[in-house]
């Protein structure tokens, strides 16, 4: 019989807010985290734009010599794991470290350290490059350094599948746990480059809004005057266990995994094919994986990135998958206030899944004031709504065509 998978403990530092608590309340005042970008100049840029994670103190979470060497991305990781592992309640020793695991998702990594580090070789020669360059500006140095700090020695990996990195994250470990090989992951997406690079590169391929004059009003999924996707940052780190485990040292419970589906496009390298054929399989095979079928499904927190294309397509993919419950199912996006997190955004929406369950609360697609063309479903727009959610599935498809979808379900004590 294979193994139940649970969620024990979450931590999220976004552009809403830092901590599980201050971010929720937002996301369900349907608040928007967009504002002017503060990090460089954006005189010359088109977008001037993005989801900043403000009043972060990293001393707040580490010493100030480590807060001082370690990468954005690397330091909102650790902060964000010691919240889900506070949270959970789960003490790490010597009984159990090598049970538990380590596995995180990044899309760029050390993006500003690259650059940085760059400048300062054409100005000043290669002598001058420090010692951290490269442990900063590689992925797996999130879960690399979240294992030293907290004394996970059991599975330890890091995803870089773009905008998908933190579902496929999830989904992972999930299955780690699943099949014997660890008792508990610590698990999730992170990522921090609203950099110069980035936001010029996203420009260049007429990917980001451009909507400056309204920070606020600029990330809207699915409406008819969206322009483009925006730029966030931050981390969403979830503590997964074996439900036996969770249970036998009296855990808290969020919600259940109960499945997870991935695919390729094989299409493009950006843009997803016009019926969302990579997403319709993804989403089928996380049924699948889950025993249930689509009519099960009450929400679903899709990509819903603001595009004029993936959010048709995602549309497109819904109704094909789901039939005539593509209408009754709710569906909405969060970035319309947290922005795109890239290899973030997994773990963090997979949070927000988990808090829709417990609460039944569902957050609100923001800025929907007129809905795109085909975009027909219910979008939960402009405010939360109160229902009871017993399963929920989230979406994450990244460039390449790599496709993540998670199941969870409210978690219930009777077996099947």
């Amino acid at each position: 019989m294979e193994r139940r998978v649970v969620v024990t403990g979450i931590g999220l530092i976004t552009p809403l807010g830092i901590g599980v608590q201050e971010t929720w309340d937002a996301l369900c005042a349907g608040k928007s985290g967009i504002s002017e970008i503060t990090r460089f100049d954006t005189s010359e840029y088109e977008t001037k734009i993005a989801g900043e994670v403000r009043n972060f103190n990293p001393e707040d979470f580490m010493s100030k010599k480590e807060a001082k060497r370690n990468e954005t991305f690397i330091a909102y990781a650790i902060a964000a794991s010691r919240m889900a592992l506070d949270d959970s309640k789960l003490i790490i020793d010597e009984t159990n470290e090598d049970r538990v695991g380590v596995l995180t998702g990044c899309g760029l990594g050390g993006l500003g350290m690259l650059e940085r580090t760059h400048q300062i070789l054409l100005e000043k020669g290669p002598k001058r490059v420090g010692p951290f360059y490269i442990p900063m500006l590689i992925g797996n140095m999130a879960p690399g350094l979240i294992s030293i700090h907290l004394g996970a020695k059991g599975p330890n990996s890091s995803i870089a599948t773009a905008c998908a990195a933190g579902s496929h994250a999830v989904g992972d470990a999930y299955k780690i746990i699943e099949r014997g090989n660890a008792d508990a992951m610590i698990t999730g997406g992170v990522e921090s480059v609203i950099t110069p690079t980035c936001i010029a590169g996203f420009n260049a391929m007429k990917a980001l809004s451009t909507r400056n004059d309204e920070p606020a009003k600029a990330s809207r999924p699915f409406d008819r005057d969206r322009d483009g996707f925006v730029v966030g940052e931050g981390a969403g780190i979830l503590i997964i266990e074996d439900l036996d485990h969770a249970l036998e040292r009296g855990a808290k419970i969020y919600a259940e995994i109960i499945g997870y589906g991935m695919s390729g496009d094989g299409y493009h390298i950006t843009s997803p094919p016009p019926g969302g054929e990579g997403a319709q399989r993804c989403m089928n095979a996380a049924i699948e994986d889950a025993g249930i079928t689509g009519k099960d499904i009450d929400y679903i927190n899709a990509h819903g990135t603001s595009t004029p294309l993936n959010d048709l397509y995602e549309t497109r993919a819904i109704k094909s998958v789901f039939g005539k419950h593509a209408h009754s199912v709710a569906v909405s996006s969060t970035k319309s206030m947290t922005g795109h997190l890239l290899g973030g955004t997994g773990g963090v929406e997979t949070v927000f899944t988990a808090l829709t369950l417990l609460h039944g609360i569902i957050p609100p697609t923001i800025n929907l004031d007129n809905p795109g063309e085909e975009c027909d479903l219910d979008y939960v727009p402009h405010k939360a709504r109160k229902q009871d959610v017993k399963i929920a599935m989230t979406n994450s498809f990244g460039f390449g065509g790599t496709n993540a979808s998670l199941i969870l379900g409210k978690y219930h004590n009777a077996s099947g």
